[in-house]
């Protein structure tokens, strides 16, 4: 009877153990949270319930094995499984506190701060600092784990006593990748570049939507994603549209007949713009640009809080302005003039003069204006 009822007391004993203190401490948390609204901290941290009844599971079966004397033939493969759990949901619960430190740190300045650009800027650096801290528990996890086994002890010391030779043909080897890596960090903590940015890369207008320690993703307009190395941010020019103030200034070209009613035109912008909800009422103008033979090119000047807003402002203004002037003032559209030219002032224009065959010598002869001798 007491080599059935150790067992089941030891394994039952810790599994029951283990789920009335996860159960305790997730009501402690829940009321923390239920007091401190301003704070997400305890919220988050809940995330970690799972791994921290795995480890505390773990941990108990793992010091109380020996007195459960069971499968005793198997007791070195059992001890070393129950350690290897140990590690991984040590290092995930590590991970799960760290991911809740960090997003209420943001949480936080977020609250405190109105400017969009250094909120975006925090949130960058603090994603990849998350990022960071994931893959070295990560890597400090599996290497405990490797060391958990005698053969990796002796291999470690020989990687030891050859890691100068290694570093420097894994750093050769690996030249590219540890670019990016450092581009990556120098993104972050340089402010070239944040998360939510209008950003030009390559031609293609578009929001910074992910940013690693590698690589970086772009979200176009169309819901395509453009996927690049972070190495290219810090070794070509592109345009950052969010980069101070996110306000903009945008341009509509409009090529009219000679006769188009500027004037009328100037006023009619500032109507179509009073009714347009994306105007942020900061500044219009048009004016009269260029001029070719057939039509003159005026541009119409606008502006918005935003990328999104001053394209809703543009096409706005492109169309309704099309539209009036196809409407109320159809002649200053741009067309073909088949017309004759218009002489000068006291001059006429006759028709061109022919030889004895019927071809035409010249286009025109303009009239004689003197009296001739004789």
């Amino acid at each position: 009877m007491e080599n059935v009822l150790r067992p089941v007391i030891v394994v039952g004993g810790s599994v029951v153990l283990t789920l009335l203190v996860g159960w305790a401490v997730d009501q402690l948390l829940r009321r923390a949270d239920g007091r401190h609204h301003e704070t997400p901290l305890w919220g988050l941290l809940r995330r970690g319930r799972v791994p921290f009844q795995l480890v505390l599971c773990t941990a108990m079966l793992r010091g109380s094995y020996a007195q459960a004397k069971l499968l005793e033939e198997h007791s070195v493969g059992i001890g070393r499984t129950l350690t290897l759990t140990l590690i991984g949901s040590t290092a995930w619960l590590v991970v799960r506190i760290a991911a809740a430190v960090v997003e209420t740190s943001y949480t936080r300045y977020a609250t405190a701060h109105r400017d969009p650009a250094r909120v975006r800027r925090v949130r960058t650096q603090v994603t990849l600092i998350q990022r960071v801290v994931s893959a070295i528990v990560g890597v400090v996890a599996v290497a405990a784990m490797l060391l958990t086994f005698p053969a990796m002890r002796a291999a470690g010391a020989s990687l030891l006593a050859s890691a100068g030779v290694l570093g420097i043909v894994a750093g050769v080897a690996a030249q590219s990748t540890l670019s990016n890596l450092f581009a990556g960090l120098q993104i972050a903590f340089g402010d070239m570049v944040r998360l939510g940015d209008t950003v030009v890369v390559d031609g293609e207008w578009g929001t910074v939507d992910e940013i690693t320690l590698t690589f970086l993703t772009v979200r176009t307009w169309d819901e395509r994603r453009i996927t690049m190395p972070v190495l290219y941010f810090t070794s070509k020019p592109f345009e950052n549209w969010s980069r101070g103030s996110a306000q903009m200034t945008g341009i509509v070209f409009f090529h009219v007949d000679h006769s188009a009613p500027v004037e009328a035109m100037r006023e009619k912008l500032r109507d179509i713009l009073r009714e347009c909800p994306a105007w942020d009422g900061r500044d219009y103008g048009l004016a009269v640009t260029d001029s070719t033979p057939n039509t003159m090119q005026v541009r119409a000047l606008v502006t918005a809080k935003d990328a999104d807003d001053i394209w809703t402002v543009r096409v706005t203004v492109r169309e309704r302005m099309i539209r009036w002037l196809t409407e109320d003032h159809p002649y200053a559209l741009p067309r073909v003039n088949t017309a004759d030219a218009a002489p000068p002032p006291g001059r006429t224009l006759r028709g061109p003069r022919r030889d004895q065959d019927g071809a035409a010598t010249r286009p025109f002869d303009p009239p004689r204006t003197g009296t001739g001798r004789g």
